[in-house]
């Protein structure tokens, strides 16, 4: 069973800045894709950020958060970060790790103006 630990999320002020972990065990191989995504009281789960297992420099944005989110994943493959720049009230959500079938728990972003 794959679990998957987010960790990272907090309360900031609009343009500030915060770096999400999502860390997995349970398996052995990082050859998945690992994204990011967010769920806004009241709103649908958003896709955010994705990035390839094996081609680890091959990423994918939301419309959203282009130019302003970047992802990454360490060597191992285990562990995909999530940096946030420029952070807008709009961002404000419960960001959640997948790993092909399996998602986190999810951490809470809050951006205040």
């Amino acid at each position: 069973q794959v679990q998957l630990v987010e960790s990272g999320g907090g309360s900031v002020q609009a343009g500030s800045s915060l770096t999400l972990t999502c860390t997995a065990s349970g398996r052995t191989a990082g050859s998945y894709t690992m994204a990011w995504y967010r769920q806004a009281p009241g709103k649908e789960r958003e896709f955010v950020a994705a990035v390839q297992g094996r081609r680890r420099n091959v990423t994918e944005y939301g419309d959203s958060v282009k130019g302003r989110f970047t992802i990454s994943r360490d060597n191992t493959g285990m562990t995909a970060y999530l940096q946030m720049n420029s952070l807008k009230p709009d961002d404000t959500a419960i960001y959640y790790c997948r790993d092909n079938a399996y998602w986190g728990q999810g951490t809470q972003v809050t951006v205040s103006s």
